[in-house]
């Protein structure tokens, strides 16, 4: 038999059960067959589902030709104050004109009058995870792909409702999801996708079952199945793997230099890959004309990746401050979080905690050596195996308010993290500007009731405050 373990989530085998090691072995393969099978068909149920109309969706199955948003006032995603006696309009899904109040609509155009309202950008989260933001880790380990897709595809559109219209995936099969996404099947924000994080055997990511260690004839886990990991230990395995999620349509690809708080065999303070693996992954993405991002926390982790010519780190919450001064001298994008309390990482338990408990005292002293060293940051919630946590996604935003002004929180937010995605050059999945209201951006604009450079915390609540969600020119909530 097999159970879901009460600690971490693990499937482990009952001793009593009787089962020879055989049993485990066809028992393994069989289970990834399965889940290669039900994945597949879990991704072509949700294609069905959301091809039919529901009550209460706002989305739109054509754009309005014109719409108008006048009576605003406008944070263009770059200004530090708001600009009044302006109106954007909006046709094709883009931003066509941003011109004073007064002057005439036109005769074809929808309008909507906002009544003084702040209208801003969408805001980009750079550190999500589509696939596994809401679902507990148990239920990933199960391998059930009918219950991840069915709560992820809930939870692109919560997402979408809290104002982010745009996420950069860190890590999860997401490929056909986007595709869903953006052919308009499901509601949801558009998506940078990486593919499988790409680890080393007991790096963080490596979530195999005792009976997939060692794996038998070359059989993939079931994490490698499902497309969330891609393990390998040697040079030529990483450069196919970076190649693979490149071939998917990876925007960028992640590996994982060391360990991490959500595997519960992956201590912080280890590192996986060496310098010379971590320069051969950088080396193709360039050939790809698009970047390598590396999961790092510990000083030495973040040296290795910085050393190997990356361009962007995550998280770094235990670096110390002579390596803080290394991002600014090679002009690294620092890509973390704002952790800052349990509430924070409530789906962490044991060992989990603990780490995360390491990641708190971090928090302070890295957003300190970043407006030290003026180093290019990008803001990500990191967000993970857990409904009760996806909707703290906004708190963690305005967490920023304990070191920098609410502009600059949400210039960070927006345009900050819009010019983190060019590093994606040619790979780019959108050709247009992001995180500004500008002539010519793509038409992904929040109109909120109140004003966020005076009270951040006020898109704490987007179901109360938050009165319109526009993406790519299409309305998909408008309680105005």
């Amino acid at each position: 038999m097999f159970r879901v373990g009460r600690k971490y989530g693990h499937l482990v085998h009952d001793a009593g059960c009787g089962c020879a090691n055989r049993d485990l072995q066809q028992r393994s393969r069989y289970l990834g067959e399965y889940s290669r099978r039900t994945f597949l068909a879990g991704i072509g149920s949700i294609a069905v589902a959301g091809a039919v109309p529901r009550a209460g969706n706002a989305q739109t199955s054509k754009r309005p030709s014109k719409i108008l948003l006048n009576q605003i006032r406008l944070f263009d995603g770059k200004s530090n104050t708001l600009q009044n006696g302006s109106q954007v309009l909006v046709e094709e899904g883009r931003i066509i004109a941003i011109d004073a109040a007064n002057n005439p609509p036109p005769a074809d155009a929808i309008i909507i009058a906002c009544n003084d309202r702040v209208l801003m950008p969408g805001m980009i989260d750079a550190h999500w995870h589509t696939i596994y933001a809401a679902v507990p880790l148990q239920v990933l380990l199960t391998g059930d792909p009918g219950m991840i897709f069915a709560a992820s595809t809930a939870e692109a559109e919560h997402t979408l409702m809290r104002g982010f219209t745009t996420i950069r995936d860190l890590g999860g099969p997401v490929f056909t999801f986007k595709q869903a996404i953006d052919a308009g099947i499901i509601p949801g924000p558009r998506i940078f996708p990486s593919g499988a994080m790409i680890t080393t055997s007991g790096g963080h990511g490596d979530l195999r079952m005792p009976f997939e260690i060692p794996p038998r004839d070359g059989q993939l886990s079931l994490s490698e199945l499902m497309g969330s990991a891609a393990i390998v230990d040697d040079v030529g395995g990483l450069k196919r793997r970076v190649r693979e999620q490149l071939l998917q349509g990876a925007s960028q690809v992640k590996i994982v230099g060391g360990g991490g708080v959500s595997s519960p065999r992956s201590p912080l303070d280890m590192s996986t890959f060496s310098e010379e693996e971590i320069r051969a992954a950088a080396d193709v993405a360039r050939d790809w004309n698009t970047y390598v991002t590396v999961h790092a926390y510990a000083s030495h982790t973040v040296r290795r990746a910085i050393d190997a010519g990356v361009a962007c780190i995550e998280h770094a919450h235990l670096m110390d401050e002579e390596t803080a001064r290394m991002f600014a001298d090679r002009n690294i994008w620092l890509s973390t979080q704002p952790f800052l309390s349990i509430e924070d990482a409530a789906s962490q338990t044991g060992v989990g905690a603990e780490r995360a408990a390491q990641i708190f005292i971090g928090t302070p002293k890295i957003y300190g050596y970043a407006k030290k060293y003026g180093i290019k940051t990008a803001w990500g919630s990191d967000l993970l195996f857990s409904p009760e946590l996806t909707p703290r996604q906004n708190v963690m935003l305005t967490h920023l308010s304990n070191w920098y002004s609410n502009a600059e929180a949400l210039r960070m937010a927006t345009s900050g993290n819009a010019s983190l995605l060019t590093l994606s050059n040619l790979r780019t999945p959108y050709s247009g500007s992001l995180g500004v209201i500008e002539k010519g951006a793509f038409a992904d604009i929040l109109v909120w009731d109140g004003n966020p450079l005076d009270d951040i915390k006020m898109i704490e609540e987007p179901e109360k405050n938050l009165k319109l969600v526009m993406k790519d020119g299409q309305i998909f909530k408008n309680t105005l």
